[in-house]
Formats: C-alpha cells, sequence, structure tokens
C-alpha cells in the first residue's frame, strides 16, 4: 500500500499541466455527484409541502435544480429570457474574482520561493486602510473630476502596495535574519494587522458623520470607474477595468517568473534552495524581496477593496486573504492558474447566494457543498506541492535552465 500510494504521489509530482487540468476536471465532477447525493439525501430529512416520494418518504431538494443555481445562478441565468451580460450576478461573481486574484497571486509568490505566507488577510487589511487614509487626504489637495480620478486612483493603490509590502516586509526579515518560523509570524502578524488597523480608526479616521467603524468616504472620483456603454452598473460594486488590472498584473507577475533574472532567483529558491545558494542566489535578500512582493499584493487587493467595492474602509474586512491561499493551492501556484482558480471561487461564492434565493437549501449545506467542490478540486494539487516539497532527493528531475523542472509547465 505504501508502495502504491508513492507511485501515485510521484505521478502526481510528474503530471503535465494538461494531465492536471484533466484532473481538476475530473476532481470537480467527482464533488458534483459527492455533493448532489447528499442534497438528496439531506432533503429527506427535511420538512416541505412537495417533493419527490420515494417509498414513502419525501425528499425536499433537487440536486439538478441547487447545481443549476450554483453554477448558472452566478452568471445571472443565461439560459432564462432577457438575459443581460451586465447582470448582478455575474457583476458579482467577477467582483470576487478580481479581489481573489490579488490574493492568489499574493500567497503564490511567496509559495514559488519557498515560503508560507498565510498573513495575506493582514497585508490586504493595512494596505486597504492606507488606501483609505491616503486617497481621502490627498483629495483635499487635488482637483476633482477626471484629474483627480487620474491621480488618486494611482495614489490610492500605490499606498496599499508599499504598506501592504512594509508589512510583509516584516515576517520576511524575521525570517531571513532571525530563522523565525514564517507560518506562525504571517499568522500573528494578522492578528496584530486586526487590532491596530481598529485601534488607529478609532483614534484619527473614523468617519464622524457614521456610527459604524469605518473611514470617511473617499470622492466619488476616486473610485474605480466603470467603461462606458458596455461596463456594469455603479450601483453592482464593479469595475471591469479593475479586472483588466488584476489580468495585467496576474500576466506581468508570470512573466516576472520566466523571463527575468529575479524570477529565475526566486523560482530557483523555493524548488532548489542549495543549487540557489550555490549559483550566489543571497537567500536572505530572496526571502525579502519575495515577501515585500507578496505583501505588496495583498495590499492592491485591500486597495481595490476599497475603491472599487465600499468606497471607503470598513472594520469587518471579508476573508479574501485567507481565500487567496486555497486559490493559489488550486492553481499549483501558477500566477495564470491564479486566475481560473480565483474565477472557480467566484462562482462558487455568488452562486451559492442564488441557492439562497432560489431554493429552501439551508445556508449551512451550500456551505458544506461550496467546500466540497473546493476540497476535490484543491487535494490532487495539494498533494502534488507536497510532493515536490518532501520527496526524497534521489527520486528529483532534473532542473530546466529556465529553474522549473522537467516535464513539467506552470505557466
Amino acid at each position: 500500500m505504501r508502495d502504491r500510494l508513492a507511485e501515485v504521489l510521484d505521478r502526481l509530482v510528474g503530471a503535465s499541466a494538461l494531465e492536471r487540468v484533466l484532473i481538476s476536471v475530473a476532481a470537480l465532477f467527482a464533488a458534483v455527484l459527492v455533493g448532489g447525493v447528499l442534497v438528496f439525501v439531506s432533503g429527506g430529512f427535511a420538512t416541505c409541502r412537495t417533493g419527490l416520494d420515494l417509498a414513502g418518504w419525501t425528499f425536499c431538494y433537487n440536486p439538478m435544480q441547487v447545481y443549476y443555481e450554483l453554477f448558472l445562478g452566478a452568471l445571472g441565468h443565461p439560459l432564462e429570457g432577457g438575459w443581460q451580460l451586465t447582470n448582478f450576478g455575474l457583476a458579482t461573481t467577477l467582483q470576487r474574482t478580481t479581489l481573489l486574484i490579488f490574493a492568489g497571486l499574493s500567497v503564490a509568490v511567496a509559495f514559488r520561493a519557498g515560503l508560507l505566507n498565510i498573513g495575506t488577510q493582514g497585508q490586504l487589511v493595512v494596505g486597504g486602510l492606507a488606501t483609505a487614509v491616503t486617497v481621502v487626504y490627498a483629495a483635499a489637495i487635488v482637483p476633482g473630476g477626471f484629474i483627480g480620478t487620474v491621480v488618486l486612483i494611482p495614489l490610492g493603490v500605490f499606498a496599499g502596495a508599499v504598506v501592504g509590502g512594509f508589512y510583509g516586509a516584516i515576517p520576511g526579515v524575521l525570517k531571513a535574519y532571525g530563522d523565525a518560523n514564517e507560518v506562525i509570524t504571517t499568522i500573528m502578524l494578522n492578528f496584530v494587522a486586526t487590532g491596530v488597523t481598529a485601534t488607529i480608526l478609532s483614534w484619527q479616521f473614523q468617519d464622524p458623520n457614521s456610527n459604524n467603524p469605518q473611514t470617511r468616504p473617499v470622492p466619488e472620483y476616486a473610485e474605480i470607474p466603470n467603461l462606458p456603454l458596455i461596463g456594469f452598473s455603479g450601483r453592482m460594486d464593479f469595475s471591469l477595468l479593475a479586472l483588466a488590472f488584476a489580468v495585467a498584473l496576474m500576466i506581468g507577475i508570470a512573466w516576472l517568473f520566466a523571463r527575468t533574472s529575479f524570477g529565475y532567483e526566486l523560482r530557483t529558491s523555493g524548488l532548489q534552495p542549495e543549487a540557489a545558494a550555490y549559483g550566489g542566489v543571497d537567500e536572505r535578500r530572496m526571502t525579502v524581496a519575495s515577501m515585500t512582493l507578496s505583501g505588496a499584493l495583498g495590499g492592491i487587493g485591500g486597495a481595490f477593496w476599497v475603491l472599487m467595492v465600499h468606497g471607503r474602509w470598513l472594520e469587518n474586512v471579508p476573508s479574501l486573504g485567507f481565500d487567496g491561499i486555497a486559490v493559489s493551492v488550486l492553481a499549483g501556484n501558477s500566477p495564470v492558474g491564479v486566475g481560473a482558480a480565483a474565477f472557480l471561487f467566484g462562482v462558487l461564492q455568488s452562486g451559492s447566494r442564488s441557492i439562497g434565493t432560489g431554493t429552501d437549501v439551508p445556508p449551512e449545506l451550500v456551505g458544506i457543498l461550496s467546500g466540497l467542490i473546493i476540497l476535490f478540486v484543491a487535494m490532487p494539487e495539494f498533494f502534488r506541492m507536497l510532493g515536490l516539497r518532501f520527496r526524497p532527493a534521489g527520486t528529483s528531475q532534473p532542473a530546466r535552465a529556465d529553474g522549473g523542472e522537467g516535464g513539467d509547465v506552470d505557466e
């Protein structure tokens, strides 16, 4: 049995990009099948007026309807009449996708460098607050209108990136110069970020016109604008320009990994740290630099959460950073794969709302259903990553000249 498991693990490690996609698709279908059975059986213990009667037992939940709402509801029910591309369901899906791309890239950069950044949530929190405060105070001296849009949005994103990067550099420095475990430090810094930002907010930046813990709103012209004619309504809190920026950043990180000396050193440090050190890579500098870049990406996610979704910083920041860990694992830490994984998460989160409004299925069961899909799809890639990190040296594949593994294509 042990030899069989080792053989399966080695097969996952050596799987090509196409094989990994096919495995994920097969896992998705398996999750749908298992989840459908779970939904159907759970319906037998629910109370309803109408349902499917089998052997004197009434089953209240229809798995087909649940999956219809989960996957097509997230797109705004495109098979129904009167469907429009700029509908609320699709806007919600793409909004979550955009934010999760930033969070997933943040985690993926650290993972590719051989580091476990569990602190993207904290970096997103401090970056979002820095963005809101910077834009609110800069708006007092920057002209409004088009000039304000052009100046304040990049300024806000830059502020979020700088502060998020600084916050990510802290565990990087502790790891590089104090040999502190980055998992522990980043987890602890998440709590520090929550407490410090709440204190700073109440001390200096609380909106005097609101009882809710939040900053003053940024000017309307400083929010991410919508594209004319083809853009979504401003009430949907989503902009195609934000998605375009996220995709461009995703491609840029992929190019950084594949075509630059920094990306080569980063990937080599993660795959073969001994070889990287032998080749002259400064391990301490790379640790700090990769964690700084990871934190900056998390801070950018916080900036877009402020400038696209709420127009202000709120104390109850959603768990985008923690979702980014699952997005990165599902994508195999590939920057391009992060986009597809983020879209799947966006569909599940948006579709879960559609299930809640279109069926009688309780939200707890919807959460289990979404969790099953994520678990089934992510586990093969998770075990592949474990195999890459912990398999015996004798089974390692030779490294390519670009720092990747032989027979394995990540981008």
